[in-house]
């Protein structure tokens, strides 16, 4: 036999060099083509075997060299997986001290939670049926963060969409193109750039959360992709897979159980328009001296509460208080003007605590004029929709 590997070392040093890498590839292929005839399979055989091996070394250095690895936090994450801040919130106290008091109030809480659900989710509609206060109640006391995610889903309704479209998903993400694909990309790094499962760029949170929106955009081509519209995909992401994350952004943005909220990103942005204006009132109403304020100022909600009612206040709000705002917004689905006022008019240190914020919210009663300033609101952009046309102008809502 020809096939002799008597100095292994220095083929393993050339690895080291690229441009040796190259000049011993090319050798060898001249060398097989020149030995084919004159020798016999083996050698071929054992030439192959170097060739590949070499090959194997250049792609694995290849790989290695462009191919990003996990990016290593230097610093300290929360419980939830975003990285702390130097200075922590003086809420950050506050859940260390819960952590240890109330540890047995919590397993007793997650123990009724399980019970009332049901083994994934079994009993839920026959206990919201049979009991819808006591739901009410305890969504509002906030829902236990290891069930989060499968009661999101069922208050929704998206568990019922999931399980009517098998393999919807995966027809979309995989056979379908999006015309928003390069836009989707762009943004992807831009949210929540902070949390550990989104920082790594084309990582498994990052494409993730590509899949789901591209997935939507196909679903919904009127609708298709809008920037907030990673924010509310980040946020279900952490608490569930990708196609449960779609399913509840179709039950959400759709209607599966409560009105439809695709106005939130429809051309023209309707719905958050609709809501700046009631925000507004309410601010004028609620808190004249700040009103007053910004008028003189010419500051309009629009300046400084968008991204509130575009991202559901996912991105503008303290992580742990989202969460908060997000358990009572699916099952009641209604954004929480209540809370806006309250935080308003009163910034206390601890008024980012949701367990002190949010009842003395739910005090704050402006339901029925919301109704009235969304008939207010609809008969005003209906007037000047009607005047543009008789002026034969163009208008965009």
């Amino acid at each position: 036999m020809f096939c002799q590997f008597q100095q292994p070392r220095p083929i393993v040093h050339l690895l080291i060099t690229p441009k040796s890498q190259i000049l011993i590839v090319y050798v060898i292929k001249l060398w097989l083509v020149g030995q084919y005839v004159k020798q016999n399979g083996s050698y071929i055989v054992c030439l192959l075997g170097c060739y590949s091996l070499l090959m194997s070394g250049m792609e694995k250095r290849r790989i290695d060299d462009c191919e990003p690895g996990p990016v290593p936090s230097p610093r300290p994450v929360d419980r939830f997986g975003f990285v702390k801040q130097e200075h922590g919130s003086p809420y950050e106290g506050v859940i260390k001290s819960r952590s240890a008091i109330q540890f047995e109030r919590e397993e007793r809480k997650v123990r009724k939670w399980r019970k009332m659900i049901g083994v994934g989710g079994s009993d839920w509609k026959h206990y919201v049926r049979r009991k819808p206060h006591v739901v009410k109640r305890r969504i509002r006391k906030g829902i236990p963060d290891c069930l989060r995610g499968l009661v999101w889903q069922l208050i929704s309704g998206s568990r019922d969409l999931l399980l009517m479209n098998p393999g919807v998903y995966e027809q979309l993400l995989i056979y379908e193109t999006s015309t928003s694909e390069l836009d989707i990309i762009r943004d992807i790094s831009r949210t929540f750039p902070s949390h550990v499962f989104f920082q790594q760029r084309h990582g498994p949170g990052q494409r993730s959360l590509y899949n789901v929106l591209k997935a939507y955009s196909v679903y919904d081509r009127d609708v298709g992709y809008v920037q907030g519209m990673g924010f509310l995909a980040g946020l279900l992401l952490l608490y569930m897979s990708e196609e449960d994350a779609f399913w509840l952004m179709v039950a959400l943005l759709k209607g599966a159980v409560h009105a439809p909220m695709e106005g939130l990103y429809q051309v023209g942005l309707p719905l958050v328009q609709q809501y700046l204006f009631q925000f507004d009132h309410l601010v004028k109403e609620h808190l004249p001296k700040l009103g007053e304020h910004f008028t003189k100022e010419m500051i309009n909600p629009s300046m400084y509460a968008s991204q509130w009612f575009i991202t559901v206040f996912s991105y503008s709000f303290p992580f742990h208080l989202a969460l908060r705002i997000w358990d009572v917004f699916l099952f009641e689905i209604k954004l929480p003007f209540e809370k806006l006022i309250h935080a308003l008019r009163n910034f206390p240190e601890d008024a980012m605590d949701p367990d002190k914020l949010l009842p003395v919210a739910y005090s704050i009663k402006v339901s029925k004029r919301l109704e009235e300033l969304k008939s207010l609101y609809e008969k005003q952009n209906k007037k000047v929709v009607q005047s543009a046309e008789t002026n034969g102008g163009c208008y965009n809502a």
